[in-house]
């Protein structure tokens, strides 16, 4: 976010648009901001995240009031593979051997895997529905640029490995609060 004078005043820019937000106290119009610019009270927002950076920081959000003593700031982000390959597809043992080497040492306070049924539209237009794994991944929100980065080698590696064109990486962007 851009600041831009007005001590409550910010300037979120998502595609082409761009809103002007009061977070707090009311502050006037500004005449030399362009007319896009339209300041709203006590109204709070999503900046769209850059999809080419994935390390962008995680939105805050203040934990429900039951939560409050006992709650840990996380972040989450859920990855989507894919089983299908030329020669058949990854197995279930297959899979499992990849989190044990590859996943669990970059993460080992945990995770969750869902086996799911999946499809895609190839580049041929087809429709291929295939078998496939939800990697969930929760992490404290202070390793968030670390564990991105760890999130897009384990992409890369997986890919390598079993001859994938991809591996969907979904972040939430908004910080969840985990109690355990």
């Amino acid at each position: 976010m851009k600041h831009v004078g007005c001590p409550f005043l910010m300037i979120v820019r998502s595609a082409a648009v761009m809103v002007a937000l009061t977070l707090g106290t009311a502050c006037a119009a500004r005449p030399d901001l362009s007319p896009q610019v339209v300041p709203v009270s006590k109204v709070y927002a999503v900046r769209q995240l850059d999809v080419r950076r994935p390390d962008q920081p995680i939105v805050r959000r203040r934990a429900p009031q039951g939560q409050r003593g006992s709650a840990l700031a996380f972040a989450r982000t859920e990855l989507y593979f894919g089983t299908a390959r030329p020669d058949g597809a990854v197995s279930e043992q297959e899979f499992a051997r990849f989190v044990d080497d590859t996943v669990t040492p970059l993460f080992p306070d945990g995770l969750t895997v869902i086996k799911a049924q999946g499809q895609f539209r190839g580049e041929d237009d087809v429709i291929v529905k295939e078998e496939s794994f939800v990697l969930v991944l929760l992490y404290p929100v202070e390793r968030h640029k670390t564990s991105s980065r760890n999130i897009d080698f384990i992409r890369r590696e997986y890919m390598r490995q079993h001859r994938q064109e991809s591996v969907v990486r979904v972040d939430d962007p908004f910080l969840v609060w985990v109690s355990f």
